[in-house]
């Protein structure tokens, strides 16, 4: 039994704020400064009162329609978030009632900006099992709200979105191999010190970054795990189709399609319109090359991710 993508889709809120639109709302900045050091020229930003399981279940629907099913044949949701709507119930069962479905396994994954690789490995493991046959997995952040505005080395960086797939038993190769990994000793360069204690926000409650530790990590570990799922699939870099990576930095991107041999004509980037949405980057991205005819289906693609944990994996697939 094999897992396979059979439909995505995406979301982006309303509001775009550009990089000139930061700067007149008084963020210490320039447009040049941010797209020679990030290459993001713009972001989205979440409406009051929308919320993560909001932006899913628009991508959901889309999802949904593009694998030409109904969401009563979901029997498991999986849902990556770093910023859900409440500390319980998980932003997955949320969804799952927006959906107008109920009795499907639904839960959370947090792993930061590598949670989408993440929920997609653990979905595949249940349909390889048997237990389950149909999934929607969600990727979905509201990082704004986290964001501390007068701080221009994280604000400038993030921005909110959904992307969903619809991952299907099938007779047919889908998901060919797969590599988690995570260290916890580094935590501190990427994090949110912060919690609720007593009805207070103990701590800092916004993004605190070491951005020049963080590059260094995540060019490290991203051709690491790269070369890593290849070897699992007994494949070459060269019979990648398209390198779907997590969206945080162009430079990023850049530094590791370089180390796997890999053209930027290969490499999917939509960072410079969306910024980095974190466990939503990899499948907006996706959906995104699906809808505008670039990923076909046959094609074979590697997604892959690298976040605040430090989490890290990536996955190669037959679309």
């Amino acid at each position: 039994m094999h897992a396979r993508i059979t439909g995505t889709g995406s979301y982006l809120p309303t509001l775009a704020l550009s990089n000139n639109d930061l700067v007149a709302r008084g963020v210490d900045t320039s447009d040049e400064w941010i797209v020679e050091r990030t290459g993001i020229r713009s972001r989205h930003i979440a409406g009051d009162g929308q919320m993560a399981s909001d932006l899913a279940v628009e991508a959901s629907q889309k999802a949904i329609a593009a694998a030409g099913i109904s969401a009563e044949k979901i029997d498991l949701i999986i849902l990556a978030t770093s910023t859900p709507d409440f500390i319980f119930p998980s932003t997955a069962c949320l969804l799952q009632s927006k959906l107008g479905v109920s009795g499907a396994a639904a839960f959370d994954v947090q792993a930061v900006c590598s949670g989408f690789t993440y929920a997609l490995t653990v979905a595949e493991k249940f349909i390889y099992s048997g237990s389950h046959h149909c999934a929607l997995v969600v990727g979905t952040e509201v990082f704004s709200r986290i964001l501390d505005w007068n701080d221009r080395g994280t604000c400038v960086l993030f921005g909110d979105g959904a992307g969903a797939v619809i991952l299907e038993a099938s007779d047919a190769p889908g998901i060919l191999a797969s590599a988690l990994h995570a260290d916890g000793s580094h935590h501190g360069i990427l994090e949110v010190p912060g919690n609720v204690c007593g009805g207070k926000v103990v701590g800092q409650p916004f993004v605190k970054m070491d951005g020049p530790a963080v590059f260094k990590f995540a060019v490290k570990v991203l051709a690491e795990v790269a070369r890593e799922v290849l070897d699992r699939a007994g494949m070459a870099a060269a019979e990648i189709d398209w390198l779907i990576p997590h969206q945080a930095n162009i430079r990023i991107i850049q530094a590791t399609a370089k180390k796997l041999g890999l053209p930027m004509e290969k490499v999917i980037t939509t960072v410079d319109r969306h910024g980095n949405t974190s466990a939503a980057s990899i499948p907006l991205a996706l959906d995104v090359a699906v809808r505008d005819g670039r990923i076909k289906r046959g094609d074979t693609l590697m997604l892959e991710g690298v976040g605040g944990g430090f989490t890290w994996g990536a996955v190669i697939l037959k679309f």
